[in-house]
């Protein structure tokens, strides 16, 4: 009888396969290019629909047809800017407070007593990049009270980052003006947690035969004996779930405020400020923060997708 063989099971492209430390990931957001200044926005998952669309892509066996598809439905409350942070050679160099900052938020964090320099203090010569701080309005969707922060980065010129710094410095940042219908949209967070699991759901090895001994959701052997210890590799029991993860190219099927149009979510509640349709599904379960990204590389498929929103399947 011939050697079996078969691929390893499970990719060790993500490792260790343990709970990420937070739940917002650091976004690298020098490789990411923008045509709008705001390169990113928080948004929490609220749950998911079936939505009625008229399919007008080009060259589809049902264009012009009415047609059903997935949808993901995301509260985007608006931002505001906690801190602003000056990089030079990749290091903050400087971080200035946002002097008006809400009361509720002094209460949850740790900031410094002292009121600190203004922008304009930091020279051009200083500094080669600028990002910002922000902080959720969590308070208006009635989630949870504790903010969830996020540094977010911004594209264009030193002098237009400083001006849209200087513009929005007071101001709610509504996702509305940053992001576009149509748009395509890539989503970082973390997945379901789903506590220990087995070899055989962790790494989807086979069951062994049902005369197996000393179990059959086991791998049967993890390792040689020389060398004689386990590696890394060997598929055991673990942690599964939350884990960071990227959904790339996700087509925003609509968004606009919620004017009563969603209510008595499952799990969630009612949706009470801005909101966007993704189409597909999103990781995570509902009410988890999640962090929207302008597309890191869009591909042709998805971007000749062209859908006409009818409304939402109830």
């Amino acid at each position: 009888m011939p050697t079996r063989k078969s691929p390893r099971k499970g990719s060790l492209q993500y490792w260790p396969r343990k709970r990420a430390s937070k739940f917002l990931p650091s976004v690298n957001w020098n490789a990411i290019n923008s045509n709008r200044i705001l390169k990113g926005f928080i948004c929490y998952k609220a749950g998911m629909f079936s939505a009625s669309v008229k399919d007008e892509t080009p060259n589809s066996m049902s264009k012009g047809k009415k047609i059903v598809i997935p949808v993901t439905l995301l509260e985007c409350p608006p931002l505001k800017i906690l801190s602003v942070r000056f990089y030079k050679n990749g290091i903050v160099t400087k971080e200035i407070l946002n002097k008006n900052i809400d009361k509720e938020l002094k209460r949850k964090l740790k900031l410094p007593k002292k009121n600190l320099d203004s922008v304009d203090i930091v020279k051009p010569e200083e500094y080669d990049d600028v990002r910002i701080l922000v902080y959720a309005q969590t308070k208006k969707t009635k989630i949870k009270k504790t903010p969830d922060l996020s540094e977010i980065g911004l594209a264009g010129t030193s002098e237009e980052k400083i001006k849209f710094i200087k513009e929005n410095l007071e101001k709610e940042i509504s996702i509305l003006d940053f992001f576009e219908k149509g748009q395509l949209v890539d989503l970082r967070g973390l997945t379901k947690g789903k506590g220990l699991s087995g070899p055989v759901k962790r790494f989807g090895i086979t069951l062994k035969s049902h005369k197996s001994e000393k179990g059959r959701r086991r791998p049967g052997s993890l390792g040689p004996w020389h060398p004689a210890r386990v590696t890394f590799r060997a598929p055991q029991a673990g942690q599964l779930g939350m884990f960071t993860r990227v959904i790339y190219n996700n087509k925003i099927i609509d968004m606009g405020k919620a004017e009563n149009k969603f209510k008595n979510i499952k799990n969630y509640g009612n949706i009470k400020t801005d909101y966007i349709l993704v189409k597909g599904s999103i990781q995570g379960p509902a009410k988890r923060q999640l962090l929207i990204t302008v597309p890191l590389r869009t591909t042709k498929k998805q971007l000749k997708k062209n859908f006409e929103f009818l409304g939402v399947l109830k």
